[in-house]
């Protein structure tokens, strides 16, 4: 009842709302109305109150809690329990414990901040307080291991196409779940799993968007190859952005567990910013540059060197711009 009562703030647009006109709309009584506002400013929201006009919501705390979240979300599963942090090392980390506790799919674990936050190659991602929306999701899917490293290619479908529907319709995919836009990234993912040979017992994807950094925020190294929302020009709400990143997440998912992973890479494909570049590969010893031509049916990303077809199943791989030097093999 607390979401529908804080929802019909939010719709009165800072109106006045009387008790007597919720309650016979909400059908509630106005003493458990009474009870779950003084609830909600308990938790950083304000109201003002005047004994002839009833109540209006003046402040929403921009913060990602469980409360602010369940009032804009629209899926059947993923986000409908949140566990909820100011600050924790890793949601990664957090969303693991809970997962190997039993947590149900679909939960997520968000945090306002991460202090030792992880990406792809154990590098580190920065997660400053409220400055962008750092969380893991658990899936619990009945696809068979063998075919989970594409949910990593699933994950950045999702979470591209989510970003695309806030404001960000250039942003693309960088093999294999990196989001760019215009060169500069803005989303990194880490998907970590545990299984058995015959099962996933859960996938957690942990996912990080930069929504509120300007250029002069970031660490210094990474200046001119990280962006966000805000450095972009667009004032996104953090909240609405991870509704719209849940709900095409959710989309993708869906499809990948009922009908496979075909449609799947091809969404991927269509969402690419990698496909038909230049690229350097760096695996280990390993450097090389070719043509990203294409993924194959598990993802992996093929690229030609000109003198054969190699199959990039992990490593780092680089947009090279025409002008940049060609690494020693």
């Amino acid at each position: 009842m607390r979401n529908e009562i804080l929802e019909y703030f939010r719709k009165a647009n800072g109106n006045y709302v009387s008790g007597e006109q919720i309650s016979r709309d909400l059908n509630v009584s106005r003493t458990a109305i009474w009870k779950h506002i003084n609830i909600l400013k308990s938790r950083g929201y304000i109201f003002e109150s005047s004994t002839r006009k009833g109540y209006r919501l003046i402040y929403a705390p921009n913060l990602l809690t469980p409360l602010e979240i369940a009032s804009v979300l629209h899926t059947e599963t993923l986000g409908k329990k949140v566990v909820y942090f100011e600050s924790t090392p890793s949601t990664n980390e957090e969303a693991k414990k809970i997962a190997r506790e039993g947590a149900e799919e679909g939960t997520i674990v968000v945090a306002e901040e991460q202090t030792t936050g992880r990406g792809r190659l154990t590098r580190h991602f920065y997660s400053p307080f409220a400055k962008g929306i750092w969380f893991s999701v658990i899936f619990r899917p009945t696809f068979f291991p063998m075919e989970a490293s594409k949910s990593t290619l699933l994950a950045a479908v999702g979470v591209c196409r989510g970003i695309r529907r806030l404001g960000l319709a250039d942003a693309g995919i960088k093999w294999p779940n990196d989001i760019l836009y215009h060169g500069k990234k803005l989303v990194g993912m880490l998907c970590e799993m545990s299984a058995s040979m015959e099962k996933i017992d859960y996938i957690i994807m942990g996912i990080g968007i930069n929504t509120g950094m300007k250029e002069k925020e970031f660490p210094e190294d990474f200046r001119g190859h990280a962006t966000s929302f805000l450095n972009e020009g667009v004032n996104v709400s953090r909240r609405d952005l991870l509704a719209a990143v849940l709900a095409e997440l959710e989309a993708e998912y869906k499809l990948a567990q009922t009908e496979g992973f075909g449609r799947v890479l091809d969404d991927w494909r269509k969402l690419s910013v990698t496909l038909g570049e230049e690229v350097c590969v760096i695996f280990g010893n390993d450097n090389y540059t070719g043509k990203a031509v294409d993924i194959d049916d598990d993802g992996c990303l093929l690229v030609d060197t000109g003198r054969e077809v190699r199959r990039v199943m992990a490593g780092d791989v680089s947009i090279r711009p025409a002008d940049a030097p060609i690494p020693q093999r």
